[in-house]
């Protein structure tokens, strides 16, 4: 009988051994040395080189690896921090988590980093800084490496913005890769447990949101809010029907004349996006424009616009309408190796000249990649296409880059235009603004012009063209050529 218990012993053991996929590895590991010990208290001495000593033999080892392999598959390997399946596990046994903060830290732009640098620069920058996360986080922190690029802390205590603030001040301090002096950007997304814990799919969704907040507008920190879900149903509707918005019509362009001085007619529009959806109402550019950039479509949007302004211009073209229109791109664009062969072939099948069009680019934009954009910039100069910077003087650009800028015109953002008529501080920004501008060979737009009073101050300033409702509402295109008469004007 004794024989009989240690054989169906064994073979139970074999069986939880093969069920271990369903069952911790430790715990397996712990009741085997726990039968093992049995077997020694009840005085069952196997002979070394039996069958069944060597199969309880084996199956240890086999335990022991499983333990080891187990350990692995939680670790991520570069860093030696928690990986995603280990932080849920441990997330999972301190349920329910309502009290402290969950962090998500993203290396911005970290793919340039291998690109430019190479994967061994960009794994040892990883390394540094998850050894820098971890000095940086108290005791009882648990620390874990999500993907490629991202971090997550679990703090136990509530996180302040000035607490968290410091966090990223000091994990941008430079770090010395091969020799190599580097500081990197980071952006953070905060959820605190207190008032927003949830089942951990949920919370992990919510401090995803959070980053993903700081991205859209490009901001070191941002916290999950009340509503945010809301906010996050209605994006990801905007991005599932964008494409489709473009296929059915429901985007489309209208164009706001700008008035060129001193002449005081129309030669220059900006080309904008409409989007009318079924559901949802009037989604602004705003809106749906970073979300596209996000989301990785925004090529596929501007390859559109491009379409629309180039046949449109052809057509207005033929009604002896000629004007130069504006059109609006990001840098995400700007980094395309198709944009300047696009607008080429457009300008030839639309046998149209260079200067019909014109390229807006974002001030605060443009300084995220500047290299790339100059080399662009001059691309599309040498081509004959005129260039502009968008809401100048609101990404705050150093100075001394405005003389390197390849560009043609500047145009000052409406937010320089409050109290400019009863402020002289407001009006000495402004005034000096154009003055510079000018000083650097740039024409200079100014956005937002509504009333005639603004409109004389800016004149005395030297403004080149003013752009707002004083002149003209946007337009559709058939409204502009019923209008085009009294636009192109001078009296």
């Amino acid at each position: 009988m004794d024989s009989f218990w240690m054989i169906s012993t064994v073979c139970l053991l074999l069986v939880i051994w093969l069920a271990c996929a369903l069952w911790r590895q430790q715990k397996l590991r712990h009741f085997v040395s726990q039968l093992l010990e049995s077997f020694e208290q009840r005085g069952f001495v196997l002979p070394a080189n039996t069958s069944l000593s060597v199969q309880l033999s084996e199956l240890t080892d086999s335990v022991n690896q499983l333990h080891i392999q187990s350990q692995q598959a939680e670790c991520d390997k570069l860093t030696e921090l928690d990986n995603r399946l280990s932080m849920k596990r441990k997330m999972a046994q301190l349920m329910p988590l309502n009290k402290g903060s969950l962090v998500l830290l993203d290396i911005y732009r970290f793919r340039y980093v291998n690109d430019l640098f190479g994967f061994n620069f960009g794994d040892e920058l990883l390394k540094q800084m998850a050894a820098r996360v971890k000095d940086l986080s108290p005791d009882g922190s648990l620390i874990a490496r999500m993907n490629e690029d991202e971090f997550l802390i679990y703090f136990t205590s509530a996180m302040s913005s000035p607490q968290l603030l410091q966090l990223i001040d000091n994990l941008q301090l430079p770090y010395d890769i091969f020799g190599s002096i580097i500081t990197t950007r980071v952006q953070v997304g905060h959820l605190a447990l207190e008032p927003f814990h949830s089942d951990i799919s949920t919370m992990l969704r919510r401090l995803d949101l959070a980053l993903k907040k700081a991205k859209t507008h490009d901001v070191a920190l941002s916290e999950y809010l009340l509503g945010d879900d809301v906010v996050q149903l209605r994006e990801v509707s905007i991005i599932n029907s964008l494409a489709k918005a473009l296929r059915d019509g429901e985007l489309y362009m209208v164009y706001q004349p700008k008035q060129s001085f001193p002449k005081g007619d129309c030669q220059q529009v900006e080309a904008l996006m409409r989007w009318q959806h079924p559901q949802l109402g009037s989604i602004s550019p705003a809106e749906f424009i970073p979300l596209a950039e996000y989301s990785g479509m925004i090529d596929i949007v501007s390859q559109w616009v491009l379409d629309e302004v180039f046949a449109q211009q052809a057509l207005w073209r033929q009604k002896e309408i000629k004007l130069q229109v504006a059109v609006n791109l990001s840098t995400q664009d700007l980094r395309s190796a198709s944009l300047i062969t696009g607008i080429k072939a457009r300008l030839e099948q639309y046998q149209l000249e260079a200067s019909a069009i014109s390229i807006e680019i974002t001030e605060s934009k443009l300084m995220q990649d500047l290299d790339g954009a100059v080399a662009t910039i001059n691309h599309l100069r040498q081509l004959g296409v005129d260039v502009a910077i968008d809401d100048f003087g609101t990404g705050h650009s150093s100075l001394a880059y405005l003389k390197y800028l390849p560009v043609d015109e500047v145009k000052i953002d409406k937010a320089f235009l409050d109290d400019l008529d009863v402020d002289a501080r407001a009006w000495h920004i402004m005034d000096t603004s154009i003055r510079l501008a000018k000083g650097l060979g740039f024409k200079v737009t100014v956005e937002g012009v509504e009333t005639e009073e603004i409109l004389q101050l800016l004149l005395g300033m030297g403004v080149d063209k003013v752009q707002g409702d004083i002149f003209s509402k946007p337009l559709k295109p058939k409204e502009l050529e019923s209008r085009w008469p009294k636009l192109s004007d001078a009296g």
